[in-house]
């Protein structure tokens, strides 16, 4: 009865709001699930809700901050990554073995032709070579040392000829292991010296072919270059290996170097082209295509600077959030230039301090809904 008494008088003091009801076990479980935070934007979150919701942190030092030179650029093929496929004589074209687009790899073949130059100069080898077997294998001491040396000769001139006409060290060993003259049928077929993808292949079956004429182009179109057209001025402050980012919609940005730098100016323009190697392998830029390009160059001094994205704008100043143990702490700072992604700190840091990198979106929102209130 007294137990009753007590239950109903408790309840009698809460409706009037003499006092207040007790947190609800969905409230007294919400700042476990969203880290503790007071009305000045303190925040305290363990290093396992740092990792759940996504936070990372980064100690502060000092960097070499970059400036950036834009121009316009042009992507041209990797002349250094890339293959003409010509021949050395004049043929029919028999066989094509590849097509525009395809990806080839090294030693692939690409296209067979025939030659009757090639025929008679197979035809040669065979008939040297067997000469030559036979002259080797009764030796220089029952042969006259003339006929010896000329049997030699004679079959490696043969083996020469048919080498330079475009026949694989492959080929002419199943030639010669067959010992048939009838194989002598000028047929040979070209292959790819590299791996890449073919970007031209100029010519019909059955189409005479001179020497020298290019029947296929092979590149490595996933390490393009971009030719870089630089103010003189702008290319003395560039260095071979510096950064490089290249764009063609001004979004999507891919990673590049510089590799060369031209001798000469172009004449039409006046401007110092500078070579840039670039990884093509997210987004297929096609030769001929014109972009943007970002090139950093290194300043002489060093400043205290951090990720551009660690910054935040509250209360009207710039702010990163430190952390100092399990509490992530709002940190007005004094910021300086902003170059290559980071930003100069002239105040408000010190080396060695540990800030938040990623994720600082999530904390600020969290300490602006602490100072307004739960309500709110």
């Amino acid at each position: 009865m007294k137990q009753f008494i007590a239950g109903a008088l408790m309840l009698s003091l809460i409706f009037t709001g003499l006092i207040a009801p007790g947190p609800s076990l969905a409230e007294s479980g919400k700042d476990e699930a969203n880290g503790s935070h007071k009305e000045d934007g303190t925040i305290k979150m363990s290093t396992a809700e740092r990792v759940a919701r996504g936070v990372k942190t980064s100690v502060v030092s000092q960097r070499a901050l970059s400036e950036i030179i834009t121009a316009p650029g042009e992507v041209v093929i990797n002349a250094y990554r890339s293959a003409k496929i010509t021949p050395r004589v004049g043929a029919q074209v028999v066989a094509r073995h590849a097509r525009l687009g395809e990806a080839v790899t090294r030693d692939q073949a690409l296209v067979t032709l025939s030659s009757v130059e090639v025929a008679q100069a197979q035809g040669d080898l065979i008939v040297s070579d067997q000469e030559w077997q036979r002259v080797k294998a009764l030796g220089s001491k029952v042969v006259s040392q003339k006929r010896y040396i000329s049997a030699q000769v004679a079959r490696q001139r043969a083996y020469a000829t048919v080498r330079a006409y475009g026949m694989s060290k492959s080929q002419i060993k199943a030639l010669l292991q067959s010992n048939d003259a009838a194989r002598a049928t000028g047929e040979f077929d070209l292959f790819s010296p590299q791996d890449g993808r073919v970007i031209s292949d100029a010519f019909i079956v059955g189409e005479y072919v001179s020497p020298g004429q290019v029947l296929l182009e092979v590149t490595d179109v996933e390490t393009p270059w971009v030719i870089a057209q630089l103010n003189p001025q702008d290319s003395a402050r560039v260095q071979v290996g510096a950064k490089v980012s290249v764009s063609r919609d001004g979004k999507t940005w891919l990673d590049g170097k510089v590799v060369q730098q031209y001798y000469r100016l172009d004449e039409a323009t006046r401007t110092h082209p500078v070579r840039i190697e670039i990884s093509n392998s997210q987004i297929n830029l096609a030769a001929g295509e014109y972009v943007d390009v970002a090139i950093e160059t290194t300043d002489a001094s060093s400043s205290l600077a951090v990720p551009k994205q660690a910054l935040l704008l509250m209360r009207g100043m710039p702010t990163v959030f430190k952390l100092e143990g399990d509490v992530l702490r709002p940190q007005a700072v004094e910021t300086g230039v902003t170059r290559a992604g980071w930003t100069e700190i002239k105040s408000g840091l010190t080396i060695g301090d540990v800030i938040v990198t990623e994720g600082a979106f999530l904390l600020k929102s969290l300490a602006l809904k602490s100072q307004m209130g739960e309500g709110h």
